[in-house]
């Protein structure tokens, strides 16, 4: 077997011990204190309030304020599960799972159905996050490895220049497989034999290990390694290896008339002639086959998806029962693609993608979304996870993203958490959204200023927060360099280090009329968690501040 491990603008006048958005008590949770390793093999999910888990309430309730606020012009309906150290802090349902009689008729008010906490959504894409514990499964079980080529166990893939192809790279999407089939399993073959034969028979675009492709290819392909190798059906494998040891009652492929009237509906489809898809996987090539395949067909809960999660943080065990290793975790979180830097992924899971994982972005925070407008996000360092389930694409796919959606649920749970200053005073704190900028401005200083403050910069690389200078009354302002731990810096950016750093810069003043200011400036794509300044010393002693997007609660 082989392995390979891899504010309204306002005057403040403050002494300068000046930190968090939100006062740390002995139980709060603390963002900037990111946890070591995985969370005790025995935690399990309980309700409870943020409070009860350390947690300010203020994000999450604003949070599902906008959730509801959403509907319908994102989704009909949505339910969303954040968690943080096995407490279930937020479980909520809003909106219609079913909402449409078809593409553009309403049914009638009695005949819609409401959004539940328990509401069985077709998960999409996270249906590959299964796919990958299977196969990291019977990694550890020694019938497959990373670098042994896909032909090993599959000959007839060797065709059309596939025969380099290896596991590892179907489980990172670098295999150079285009990102699905050509023609469509649906329309181009009559049954499930020839799709099988399709997919084996696929031409791909690029050599092997040369670029990041996500396909669907990729999970359709290892689907059959995984059949070869067991057996035994991956629908089977599912239920066998993942969903009963974890008691996850409502998560599977085809799900049972008997649990209908909890599904959300999907799209109403004319070509395929399916009318309103609801029970039935809505991916039409994993419809094609059967509703069973390597990269979508899973239905699942809120509630089962948070156990899969607290799982994974537990170190693959969750109530005694292990469905991995904790090195099989550790294959899942650590990146696999350091050659594709704004790709990063680890066996099956994509890591660090803040554009949906928001200000719980980190290296190793594993995550994955869905095409029907699901996501998972699950944070190892504050042990903690987002969970969204909608059904965005009721009546029609021709709806805008759910990205901000996504972010927001991530972004509510990591604001909830403390980031508290190393001097234990207050700090000032700016999370401005995107594409605003933010200042924090002194009053007129006198002599040349020497100063210091502690910086915990949770942001997009792109996002900058940055010290600058003015000599006449704030027309115009230069650049201040700064240290940090012994390197000259223009700016601080950053997500990966969740740690408070301590800057230091001197300015000359000879016109004894200098301003100093602090400016978070954001793009319009994506921020983290956002930036706060603490522990301001300056050697000319106490100053007033202007804050514009920064607060001092």
């Amino acid at each position: 077997m082989r392995i390979r491990v891899l504010a309204l603008p306002a005057v403040l006048v403050l002494a300068f011990a000046v930190t968090t958005s939100a006062d740390a008590g002995p139980n709060s949770a603390r963002f900037d204190r990111p946890y070591q390793g995985f969370a005790p093999a025995s935690t399990v999910l309980r309700a409870g309030s943020p409070a009860a888990a350390g947690l300010n309430a203020a994000p999450i309730d604003a949070f599902n304020q906008q959730l509801a606020a959403w509907v319908p012009s994102i989704y009909p309906g949505a339910t969303v599960l954040l968690a943080h150290n096995g407490v279930m802090v937020d479980r909520t349902a809003t909106g219609e799972a079913v909402k449409y009689k078809d593409a553009t008729t309403l049914l009638p008010p009695d005949q819609m159905v409401a959004t539940r906490t328990d509401t069985i959504y077709d998960l999409a894409s996270l249906s590959k996050l299964f796919t990958s514990v299977v196969a990291v499964q019977q990694l550890e079980a020694g019938r497959i490895a990373l670098d042994e080529p896909v032909a090993h166990y599959l000959p007839e893939f060797a065709t059309n220049g596939k025969g380099a192809i290896t596991i590892e790279q179907l489980l990172t999407h670098t295999s150079g497989l285009i990102p699905d089939p050509i023609p469509s399993l649906w329309a181009g073959y009559p049954d499930i034999p020839s799709r099988e034969k399709a997919i084996l028979d696929t031409t791909p675009a690029s050599p092997p290990g040369t670029a990041y492709v996500y396909s669907d290819l990729n999970m359709l392909t290892m689907q059959l390694v995984l059949q070869q190798v067991t057996g035994k059906p991956l629908d089977e494998l599912v239920r066998k290896d993942i969903t009963e040891p974890l008691h996850m009652v409502d998560t599977g492929y085809n799900p049972p008339a008997s649990k209908l009237d909890r599904i959300a509906a999907t799209e109403f489809e004319a070509s395929p002639p399916r009318g309103m898809v609801r029970g039935s996987v809505h991916d039409e090539n994993a419809w094609a086959m059967g509703g069973v395949a390597g990269h979508a067909g899973v239905f699942s809960t809120a509630d089962d998806l948070a156990v899969l999660a607290q799982a994974i943080l537990n170190g693959g065990v969750y109530r005694g029962h292990r469905i991995l290793s904790e090195h099989g975790v550790h294959l899942m979180q650590v990146n696999f693609n350091q050659k594709f830097p704004d790709d990063s992924h680890g066996l099956g899971f994509e890591l660090d993608q803040i554009w949906y994982m928001g200000g719980l972005s980190g290296p190793d925070t594993m995550g994955h979304t869905g095409f029907t407008g699901t996501s998972l996000v699950i944070d190892p360092r504050s042990r903690s996870f987002a969970i969204l389930l909608t059904n965005r694409v009721h009546p029609t796919r021709n709806t805008p993203s759910t990205n901000g959606a996504r972010r927001a649920a991530a972004q509510a749970l990591a604001e909830a958490m403390t980031v508290q200053a190393p001097g234990g005073g207050k700090s000032w704190f700016s999370g401005e959204g995107g594409g605003s900028t933010s200042t924090l401005t002194t009053g007129t200083l006198h002599g040349t200023v020497r100063l210091s403050f502690d910086a915990f910069v949770n942001t997009e690389s792109s996002d900058l927060l940055t010290l600058e200078a003015s000599t006449d009354g704030g027309a115009t302002w230069t650049t201040v360099p700064v240290t940090v731990r012994g390197q000259t810096e223009t700016s601080l950016s950053g997500q990966s280090g969740r740690a408070w750093q301590q800057v230091r810069a001197q300015v000359a003043n000879p016109s004894n009329a200098l301003q100093l200011r602090w400016r978070y400036t954001t793009d319009p794509s994506y921020e983290g968690r956002g930036v706060n300044v603490a522990d301001i010393s300056l050697s000319c002693g106490r100053t007033t501040f202007t804050p514009v997007g920064w607060q001092l609660t």
